[in-house]
């Protein structure tokens, strides 16, 4: 009875407010982190510059050039969506994590949460002053794009959403995967380079794939509608964006609650 009434307690002490406030210190504690985010916010920063100066055609999609180094973010947010969740693995501490809370997909839930929310803070920051700076680098001859005009707040905004659900995704494959080099693999090779073969052998794949989502749907102003192929609009894409992280997510949730630590 003794040992029942703990383990209760237990499941009863932590719930979702406490248990996001431990990944959140845990999180926040990890220079890599930091390192990571700013990392993303310079890169999308320093291409927006170079692609507003380099710009001469007035009629293409500013603001969809200009953002063009979101991108770049994508693939470090997601690796480290992955280290989130392998990294307590590779140093043995999730025992320790699920000895105290025994509620398996709460801890991933909260994880997800708090990772998830720190992406998008990051990813907006570094949607809102790349397109700031790429279009003040544009040429006196070019008209800029102003936040006003419409799609353009909402390609901006939904940038920063494209990287909090990259993100997701890693921390999802984290969850699956466990060893952080296979799960960097599958990533990398499954998101980016996989996706790509799989593009240039059946063109109406294309846009659905995460990459191409965000490129090609998310930060868009004009559709795109080349080579035959139809991307999908921007709130079609977060959607399936979405259901990528879901889906992620939940076969981490599943294998995690009956798995061994």
């Amino acid at each position: 009875m003794t040992t029942t009434s703990t383990v209760t307690a237990t499941r009863d002490r932590y719930r979702f407010p406490q248990v996001a406030r431990m990944e959140w210190i845990k999180l926040r504690s990890l220079r890599s982190t930091w390192w990571v985010l700013g990392a993303t916010v310079a890169g999308a920063v320093g291409i927006a510059v170079a692609v507003g100066i380099n710009t001469e055609d007035a009629t293409a999609d500013l603001t969809n050039n200009v953002l063009a180094g979101i991108a770049l973010g994508l693939l470090l947010v997601g690796v480290l969506g992955v280290l989130t969740m392998t990294g307590e693995y590779g140093s043995g501490t999730i025992r320790a994590t699920l000895a105290a809370i025994p509620n398996r997909p709460l801890v991933l839930a909260a994880k997800a949460a708090v990772f998830g929310g720190l992406a998008l803070a990051a990813g907006e920051v570094a949607g809102f002053i790349a397109f700031l700076a790429g279009v003040a680098a544009l040429p006196a001859a070019v008209p800029a794009p102003t936040l006003g005009q419409p799609g353009v707040l909402r390609a901006v905004v939904l940038s920063g959403a494209g990287y909090c659900l990259i993100g997701v995704i890693g921390l999802g494959l984290g969850a699956i995967i466990r060893h952080t080099p296979a799960a960097i693999a599958v990533l990398v090779g499954g998101v980016y380079v996989a996706g790509q073969f799989v593009a240039l052998l059946a063109h109406s794949l294309m846009p659905y794939l995460p990459v191409s989502i965000v490129a090609n749907s998310l930060t868009v102003v004009q559709p795109i509608d080349g080579a035959g192929v139809r991307f999908l609009s921007p709130f079609a894409g977060l959607a399936m964006l979405c259901l990528y992280a879901v889906g992620a997510l939940g076969a981490g949730a599943w294998l995690l609650a009956r798995r061994d630590a």
